[in-house]
């Protein structure tokens, strides 16, 4: 196979973190190359030089054997270089089509924009996909995210795409979208597209990829077959060390509940839901997407507050209405979304981690003090093993592994007694995952009650002593921890399960 695109001694870094050191990679013509490593490895930076979106301090990339100048994301585009994020970037209120030929419209005779021409071109590329061309003329806003993809795949080919990225594209897809994605996948390389494949799923690289590179700390490991290598290897590799997977946890027995919930329920959210939690127990929430976990979360630390139920914490009947009396209480939430909910991103790792306790680090509750400020934040800068030159460096310039891990590090610091964690290590690699979950067992261990919101079954399966099992809005199972996976699934999709009463 022909290679197709080369890039050599690609060098970048930003204030004072380097991200990529002498960076070289090569990618053919009709292959699946898998782009692995942990988070901060550097691979999102690579992606946004090849993609336009950054420019490298150093390197050299060629198309087809010639350098080519990706200045921005539309000279990428100009060059046959197309990428799909797992977030698509998009335009809501236009439509698909208008999407696709934003900035580069079609023009009848007299200079017009050709608005039938255009649809007529996006329904021959979704045809070409195997999509719906209806598609075309419907409001991007008002697709699923995996439609999204889809519409961002066939204004690339209108490229005539010889490249294609694909950064974490299944992480919020459901496992029958992330399918048809693969199926299409496959269909472009069987083209002769050159495909890049980021993920941190080794199913999916096993499943799609011919070879598969490693990069670490910025720079390469090496490039392998995907035959030559095992997983178990490759996890090696993006450690840097074996992985002993040790998360062995007993919940105490008996107890007052330290968290009582009664007929909790919020109007188009989720009704009747009903559970205890004792302290120092781990109880896990499984569902498919839009299944009512992170309403049932967020009601419980006052996001968006409850219309009906009843909620008791260590006994005490509470209203919850707001996040400061919930972290009032003992309660901590780590969100789904770090970075519209857990973060300050342009400000430091040092402000991220005392924000939740400020008052409590200042000088009669009114002024700050930056030594103990910056002690707690070098003191979970060591426990969680965050990558970060100092306290001082901009959140916003970590990777997304050690952003989870600063969003952590604040909840962590107020000493909660109940820590809500929705989806805790969504898009973190291997290595920090394991990190993650050792980290939940130890707060269990503590005495800690914790509510483990995910969409990973063997996650859920794994870390949790009881399993509560959701589909739109409802509870519909109960399991222990020893559950069969098939029935927890069923449960979630709907099936009839063997319910278990806890």
């Amino acid at each position: 196979m022909a290679t197709v695109l080369e890039m050599q001694g690609i060098d970048k870094s930003f204030g004072g973190v380097h991200a990529l050191a002498d960076v070289s990679f090569d990618l053919r013509a009709g292959e699946v190359h898998a782009l692995c490593g942990q988070n901060g490895a550097g691979k999102s930076t690579l992606i946004k030089i090849l993609a336009g979106a950054l420019q490298p301090d150093a390197g050299a990339i060629r198309i087809d054997g010639r350098p080519v100048s990706l200045t921005s994301p539309a000279a990428a585009l100009q060059l046959g270089i197309g990428t799909v994020y797992q977030d698509p970037l998009v335009y809501p209120e236009l439509s698909v089509t208008e999407n696709i030929f934003t900035g580069r419209e079609l023009r009848d005779r007299l200079g017009n924009i050709d608005k039938r021409a255009q649809v007529r071109r996006v329904q021959d590329l979704l045809r070409d996909l195997d999509v719906d061309p209806r598609l075309a003329q419907r409001q991007m806003g008002s697709l699923s995210v995996a439609l999204q993809q889809l519409a961002l795949i066939a204004k690339a080919l209108s490229w005539d795409a010889r490249v294609m990225v694909f950064d974490e594209p299944t992480a919020i897809l459901t496992a029958r979208e992330a399918e048809n994605l693969f199926t299409i996948i496959r269909k472009l390389r069987d083209r002769g597209v050159g495909i890049i494949y980021i993920s941190h799923r080794l199913e999916e690289i096993y499943s799609l990829a011919n070879r598969v590179t490693v990069l670490k700390d910025g720079e390469i490991k090496g490039t392998w077959p995907l035959d030559a290598v095992s997983s178990a290897q490759l996890i090696e590799l993006m450690a840097g060390h074996a992985l002993f997977e040790s998360v062995a946890h007993q919940a105490p027995a008996g107890g007052q509940p330290a968290l009582s919930v009664r007929e909790l329920s919020r109007r188009g959210a989720f009704q009747g839901v009903d559970f205890d939690l004792r302290s120092g127990e781990i109880l896990g929430f499984f569902g498919l997407v839009g299944a009512g976990r992170t309403e049932v979360a967020q009601a419980l630390f006052g996001i968006e507050p409850a219309d009906a139920g009843e909620v008791r914490v260590n006994n005490r009947s509470v209203r919850m209405r707001s996040p400061s009396q919930a972290l009032r209480l003992g309660i901590a939430y780590l969100p789904e979304d770090r970075k519209g909910q857990g973060l300050f991103g342009s400000l430091t790792l040092r402000y991220n981690t005392a924000i939740a306790i400020i008052r409590r680090l200042s000088l009669r509750g009114a002024v700050v003090r930056p030594r103990r400020e910056d002690d707690l934040a070098r003191r979970y800068l060591h426990e969680l093993s965050i990558k970060a030159p100092d306290t001082t460096t901009k959140v916003s310039n970590l990777s997304g592994g050690n952003q989870q891990k600063v969003v952590l590090a604040k909840w962590l610091a107020s000493e909660p007694r109940i820590f809500i964690l929705d989806e805790p290590t969504r898009g973190i690699d291997v290595s920090a995952k394991q990190e993650i979950h050792n980290l939940i067992v130890n707060l269990a261990g503590k005495g800690v009650a914790i509510v483990l919101i995910s969409s990973e079954l063997p996650e859920v399966l794994r870390l949790s002593d009881r399993i509560i099992v959701m589909r739109e809005g409802q509870i519909t199972g109960r399991f222990s921890r020893d559950a069969a996976a098939g029935a927890v699934l069923a449960a979630a999709m709907g099936g009839r399960t063997l319910q278990k009463t806890l």
